[in-house]
């Protein structure tokens, strides 16, 4: 069943068509949610990801700088979709993403500002925070978006990601991106305030995209977040036994830190297991869980990303994200189900420094 749900997926992946702003373009869908247990079907989505990213790398290549707010828009709604997938959010929030940053690429490539700078509360998000809503307003009126404009278009993007958090889990959940919003916007206006081309009219909606090169010479230092989620084989927690499109998440995260220079100011590593546990030691699941942090940790160490601010936490079976509480025909089949329970999450956060 869930191999020809990916084979169907894969289809639509060269037959799904949209007509957007008058520019076609084909719709990348990731693999439907139960499909999503798989490994062929997991790494096609993240080979999808991969592909939106080299495209991005393209247009900055082609001359649209990294701080042009509809490229950073479209990084940003990247970051955030992939970052959902994974923590195995199973809700319409990551597909939607998606193409919200597949939409601004292909404009993009096609060399035409999208006609509107507005930002879709895209998985019915609850509208967090007005009057950071009210700030990124502001700052879109005017020239010294040439400067801000990645501060401005992720924070906006931040603030959606924290309504559909709210939406799914409460403040708790959204509480962290409502916060990553909040220091962009600081950083925007300390910014705007010195941008060279701040009283110079501001760029028409759609014209060819051109790199401001009086912006261009503003050094720039843009926090970002960063995250992956590492799962293991049942009861294991050696690199040995890393699941194939873990390890993959966890290179791209790291070569993603190389290639924009991202200077780590906070590293965390949150070990988890599943529930099952036929030792008879009621603290084995922790102490499995703490085995995979050391494990991540140590990976990321011989790539040389540990910090000194690197925070390490175990917590056991005591933070399930899929009880499987359904009756299984075989033990196997069970173990498949609570695979994403058996994880250390990397969460980093971090500065750019365009200097």
């Amino acid at each position: 069943m869930y191999k020809n749900t990916f084979l169907r997926t894969v289809s639509r992946i060269f037959s799904a068509s949209l007509c957007l702003s008058g520019v076609g373009f084909a719709q990348t869908p990731l693999n439907a949610p139960e499909a999503r247990i798989s490994d062929p079907a997991i790494h096609a989505d993240y080979r999808a990801y991969e592909q939106l990213e080299e495209r991005i790398h393209r247009l900055n290549e082609q001359g649209i700088p990294v701080r042009d707010y509809f490229l950073s828009k479209a990084q940003c709604w990247l970051d955030v979709s992939l970052h959902e997938y994974s923590r195995n959010d199973r809700t319409p929030f990551t597909q939607d993403a998606l193409t919200e940053s597949e939409r601004l690429i292909v404009l993009l490539e096609h060399r035409t500002r999208p006609a509107s700078m507005e930002t879709p509360l895209v998985n019915g998000a609850a509208r967090l925070r007005p009057d950071l809503w009210a700030r990124t307003a502001d700052l879109k009126q005017g020239a010294a978006l040439a400067c801000v404009g990645r501060e401005v278009a992720c924070a906006e993007v931040e603030l959606v990601h924290a309504g559909n958090e709210f939406n799914q889990q409460q403040w708790r959940h959204a509480k962290p991106y409502v916060q990553i919003a909040e220091e962009l916007l600081s950083d925007a206006s300390a910014r705007a305030a010195s941008c060279p081309v701040a009283d110079a009219p501001a760029p028409a909606p759609l014209v060819p995209v051109l790199a401001p090169a009086a912006a261009e010479r503003v050094p720039a230092a843009v926090r970002v977040a960063l995250s992956a989620q590492v799962l293991f084989d049942f009861d294991q927690f050696t690199p040995s036994h890393i699941r194939d499109a873990s390890r993959a998440e966890l290179e791209a995260l790291v070569a993603r830190v190389k290639r924009d220079h991202v200077r780590i100011g906070s590293l965390q590593l949150v070990g988890h297991a599943d529930r099952l546990n036929g030792t008879g030691n009621k603290n084995y699941n922790l102490q499995l869980s703490q085995k995979r942090v050391k494990t991540v940790r140590d990976l990321l160490a011989a790539q040389e990303m540990e910090v000194s601010g690197v925070s390490i936490d175990a917590r056991g079976d005591t933070d399930q994200v899929l009880a499987c509480q359904n009756r299984f025909k075989t033990r196997d089949a069970l173990q498949e189900c609570l695979s994403p329970n058996r994880r250390v999450q990397v969460e980093l956060l971090g500065v750019i420094s365009q200097n």
